[in-house]
């Protein structure tokens, strides 16, 4: 989407579990001097219901109805296949994103892991959170998008959008006052599309006595363009350490997942 087009974004519950609502979300461009309009961009979010007087009480979510048994069979797949993979990224909330300070990265080999990798430290202020003083969701999606953004740039040295987002998880709610810090690495590269993991950890130093614990992760797929918006290969990533490595063919699996994915999707529609 390009500056001066205007944003039409709608957006339909899809499926409800007994505690959480899937809500579908499109946003479409329209140039307002010729009335082109596109599909931009497609995203899939979760919701949880919480309790007004208790934010730690995790309500029931009434029902919705479906026009067809399929599409509740399909939206309870999705739901299925969602909780498979949060549960996956818990297990890796373990891992840690050192900083990297500008002198030490002098010293990092170009297209390393340890060359790109990137953090920004955030005051969770009143303005990023809701009534209930927790951060809003888009706050924490736009930081992380900032740093997987100058990982990717990092990296290549040339214009880079993002292409995708696979499934942002938020672990645990991030109160006002906490010192955020957002960290991002790149972990694996195909010839044009590049994947940066991201965490985000909280540390609520202001209010309660707790240690910095992990409150969000996602993974993010950027592509490198040339000046006239073409794509552009990608360098390819060096991985030095064994950790690296692993990571390295894990993306290289949820790369090659998500591309058989997609291209189901386009002969389903071209036989509809």
């Amino acid at each position: 989407m390009c500056i001066g087009e205007v944003a039409n974004v709608s957006a339909e519950i899809t499926y409800t579990s007994r505690h959480s609502v899937e809500v579908q979300v499109n946003v479409m461009s329209e140039n307002i001097l010729t009335g082109a309009k596109k599909v931009t961009n497609k995203a899939t979010l979760w919701y949880v219901p919480l309790s007004l007087k208790n934010v730690n009480k995790v309500l029931e979510v009434p029902p919705i109805q479906y026009a067809r048994k399929e599409q509740e069979d399909e939206g309870k797949k999705r739901y299925e296949e969602q909780k498979l993979d949060r549960l996956e990224t818990k297990q890796r909330n373990g891992d840690v994103i050192l900083p990297v300070i500008n002198p030490d990265r002098q010293t990092k080999e170009p297209h390393t892991v340890g060359y790109s990798q990137s953090s920004l430290i955030h005051l969770v202020g009143p303005s990023d959170c809701t009534l209930l003083g927790f951060v809003h969701g888009g706050v924490t999606m736009k930081l992380m998008d900032e740093v997987a953004g100058i990982v990717a740039a990092r990296h290549c040295k040339t214009n880079i959008v993002t292409a995708s987002v696979d499934a942002i998880n938020f672990h645990e709610k991030i109160k006002k006052g906490c010192v955020i810090t957002v960290s991002g690495r790149m972990t694996f590269t195909s010839n044009k599309s590049m994947e940066i993991e991201v965490f985000v950890d909280a540390d609520p130093f202001v209010d309660e006595p707790r240690e910095r614990y992990r409150a969000v992760s996602a993974f993010f797929t950027y592509v490198s363009l040339s000046k006239e918006g073409k794509p552009l290969p990608v360098p390819q990533l060096l991985t030095e350490t064994e950790d690296e490595k692993r990571r390295f063919e894990e993306g290289k699996g949820r790369y090659l997942q998500t591309k058989a994915k997609r291209q189901a999707q386009m002969q389903q529609a071209a036989q509809q």
